[in-house]
Order: C-alpha cells, then structure tokens, then sequence
C-alpha cells in the first residue's frame, strides 16, 4: 500500500462511522461497476468461444496438488 493511500485510510478510519459510510459506499459502489464490466465481458468471451472453461472438480483438484 502506498503512503498516500495508508494515510487516506488512517484519516478516513478516525473519521465517526456515519462520516466513514459515504466513501465506503463510493468505492464499493466504483468496484461493482468495475466488476459488472468484467463480468460482461467475461460473459462475451464465453459466448464466442474465446474462453476456456475447466471444470469446477478438475480445478479444486489441481489445488489439493499444490
């Protein structure tokens, strides 16, 4: 974390809870728009081909091996 951001996060957590929900709302409403355009364009990928899909067993155990 970058000391611009640490010190924003420290200003921002001394502030009362009802003063900390605006931004907290802000920047998680900022990530599910983010989200919502990867989604889709995950959602394109798929669609057309483009992307590969592994099955959900395959890959846990591809972890178990780790």
């Amino acid at each position: 974390m970058s000391p611009e951001v640490s010190d924003l996060l420290k200003r921002a957590l001394s502030l009362p809870a009802e003063e900390r929900a605006a931004p907290a709302n802000t920047l998680l409403d900022s990530i599910e728009e983010a989200w919502d355009k990867e989604v889709a364009r995950r959602m394109k990928d798929l669609e057309a081909g483009r992307a590969v899909t592994v099955p959900w067993e395959e890959l846990r155990r591809s972890f178990s091996t780790r």
